[in-house]
């Protein structure tokens, strides 16, 4: 391949030169080389770089042997080979729920989990109806039926409310009692109340973290079994 130069001769003097390169066996170094024009000076063609130039990338390569490890994503779960609490649920049906440990509840029933216990859970019963909603349209159930929670001690610090198919501002009474026991309430759907459960009961254990879940299919003045 051809090198740029420059030829320095007279102006109209008409010659042909020949450029010689000349290569060092070996070493990739180029060096100069001398032509004559006859009637004219000499002509001198010059090739860049007469001493060895290193590459534009200077890190050298790797080898095969050299690579990385590849990532395993699955050693980077945590929680991975944590027991799972029998308690967690594993589907959320429109009658009920089906938990980690098989238990069923399938007769529109709601379910309260604490404690790695699980109980039925209806707390329309005290109205008389299957209702849940005040005349303000706020989640509302009378106190006394969070009774499994009022009993227990020591008491969980977070109870996961989920409210069936969809998500709806509660009774601020019924948050006041909630906080008179000394816990923090998070309200949801029920799906994602599950979830959450799931998550962070298997994180942070069974006596932190509450539920109390009303199925997914549950109707306003219907209920769930219908």
């Amino acid at each position: 391949m051809a090198s740029l130069m420059r030829i320095l001769r007279p102006v109209g003097t008409t010659a042909a030169a020949t450029v010689r390169r000349v290569r060092h066996s070996g070493r990739g170094e180029w060096s100069t080389a001398t032509t004559r024009f006859p009637g004219s000076a000499t002509a001198t063609a010059t090739t860049p770089f007469a001493h060895p130039v290193a590459s534009f990338h200077s890190t050298p390569g790797r080898k095969n042997g050299d690579l990385p490890p590849p990532t395993d994503f699955a050693a980077m779960d945590v929680l991975g080979n944590t027991p799972v609490p029998s308690t967690t649920v594993d589907i959320c049906m429109s009658d009920g729920f089906q938990l980690n440990s098989g238990a069923r509840i399938t007769d529109g029933s709601g379910v309260i989990l604490v404690g790695g216990e699980a109980f039925s859970w209806r707390p329309w019963l005290p109205r008389g109806e299957n209702r849940l909603l005040n005349a303000k349209g706020q989640w509302e159930i009378p106190n006394e039926s969070l009774g499994p929670l009022s009993v227990l001690w020591p008491r969980p610090d977070l109870l996961i409310l989920g409210l069936g198919p969809e998500i709806r501002p509660i009774n601020p009474e019924l948050r006041r009692y909630i906080s008179s026991l000394g816990m923090r309430v998070e309200i949801l759907d029920t799906r994602n109340a599950a979830a959450q459960f799931n998550l962070l009961v298997t994180e942070r254990g069974i006596n932190d973290v509450a539920a109390a879940l009303i199925p997914i299919g549950w109707k306003e003045g219907v209920g769930a079994n219908w």
